[in-house]
């Protein structure tokens, strides 16, 4: 009885807070930009959202990419933080149906889609399904937004069509409205391009460190200066962006190794990017550790093919988590050291203080369920937290409690919760705050 009464309650405040949610929206004169696509929307939001910063009052929601975290964008952070001039939001799908509620709700002026790649396998089975669940934020459109599709992309390409909106396009691709090329980046070498549009010619200085992150950063550019941002302010702020953390962020440390941390998302289509950086880069020492590769469709041998790429670009390759075994490594590889296999990241770290050279390049590239974010941050910090699998969705950066034993983290948070309900009680009463 009592859980039965807990759901309706708990289903009653989620009613409530999306009515308000939806109340705030419909006040909001803000410019709404929803951006949505298989990878890089990520990056394309924290950069437009640090363009468009200096340009006028922005809000960026990235990372939470949910309707839950639509509902709090709307509601609590433009009520209680005052109007701004853009909210760019950026939209994940996590199964049919699910883009299409956020789109609606958000009501969007501008679209931004990057690709269509087929993630979430066992859910959408087909790339049409995914390019289908991409397109509902296209299709919120109003007749006088705008869409900003990827060129190269054919099923991005194809959101054009019926879109009854002003539609302008990015990529390599000659027909492109802001077209690429003299695409270059060899670390330490930072990624740079340029892109050629209706206002000229502009060649952005970025701080990535691989090719392939000129599609979210064009991506961008083009959504800003499409806003009326000026060409100097958006080259400018392209080139003081801090990478999203855990997507190919570069970590580096007092005497030992630089690390690059692509430890958010790992799948299929994404490895072959990763190891392309690496051969690319000019390190004399160079390393990969990978961990879980997600979202493919067939059998494990992709991890079989993924080493067998990885041994001719780098020194040594490490496997870590369930699938380490996977690799079908020869036995000189193994006792040459070209190949380790070790099960925790904990073991993978150690590993790496015992054999790290100075100034080597190592790749730390997996999905997010390993986090494996914390071999690099066992450098800087004293990591005490190497539990294999905690099952937090977010990344040990922004859960903060990596000096903390796995088994103390409920108990730090409590007490922390406490904590804050007790200087909010003290400021009602008059007595402020700590």
């Amino acid at each position: 009885m009592k859980s039965k009464l807990r759901k309706i309650l708990e289903d009653l405040r989620w009613r409530v807070s999306a009515s308000r949610a939806r109340r705030a929206r419909a006040k909001s004169k803000a410019t709404f930009i929803g951006v949505t696509g298989s990878s890089g929307k990520s990056t394309v939001t924290a950069l437009l959202g640090h363009i468009l910063a200096a340009h006028r009052p922005t809000y960026a929601r990235v990372l939470a990419n949910t309707f839950n975290s639509l509902v709090s964008t709307l509601y609590k952070r433009m009520t209680q933080a005052g109007e701004v001039d853009y909210v760019v939001f950026e939209a994940g799908a996590s199964g049919i149906d699910t883009i299409r509620p956020m789109a609606e709700m958000l009501q969007p002026h501008v679209a931004v889609v990057t690709m269509v790649r087929l993630e979430h396998v066992a859910r959408f089975r087909t790339l049409e399904n995914v390019a289908v669940e991409k397109r509902a934020m296209v299709s919120a459109l109003r007749p006088d937004g705008l869409a900003v599709l990827n060129a190269d992309d054919p099923y991005v390409a194809d959101m054009a069509a019926g879109a009854g909106c002003r539609v302008v396009t990015f990529g390599m691709a000659e027909t492109a409205d802001y077209r690429v090329t003299d695409i270059r980046a060899a670390y330490p070498d930072r990624l740079t391009f340029s892109i050629h549009w209706r206002g000229g010619l502009l060649q952005p200085e970025t701080p990535f460190p691989a090719e392939h992150f000129w599609l979210p950063t064009v991506a961008a550019v083009a959504t800003a200066l499409e806003l009326g941002v000026p060409p100097d302010k958006v080259a400018a702020q392209v080139a003081t962006f801090q990478p999203v953390v855990n997507r190919c962020a570069v970590l580096v440390t007092e005497g030992g190794p630089q690390f690059i941390l692509d430890a958010a998302k790992a799948p299929w289509h994404s490895i072959n990017l990763a190891l392309d950086m690496m051969a690319k880069a000019t390190s004399s020492r160079k390393r990969i550790v990978l961990g879980q590769i997600s979202d493919y469709a067939g059998s494990t041998k992709k991890y079989a093919f993924a080493y067998q790429t990885a041994r001719g670009i780098v020194d040594q390759v490490i496997y870590t988590g369930d699938n380490a075994h996977r690799s079908r490594a020869s036995q000189t590889d193994r006792d040459s050291g070209r190949f380790v296999e070790l099960r925790t990241a904990k073991e993978v770290s150690d590993h790496i203080k015992r054999t790290a050279v100075p100034g080597e390049l190592i790749l730390v590239k997996s999905s997010s369920s390993l986090h494996l974010e914390r071999i690099a941050l066992a450098w800087t910090h004293d990591v005490k937290c190497w539990v294999p699998v905690c099952g937090k969705s977010e990344g040990c950066h922004t859960c903060g409690l990596y000096e903390l034993p796995y088994e103390q983290h409920r108990a730090h948070v409590m007490r922390r919760r406490r904590a804050k309900v007790w200087r909010q009680f003290r400021g009602l009463l008059g007595g402020g705050s700590s």
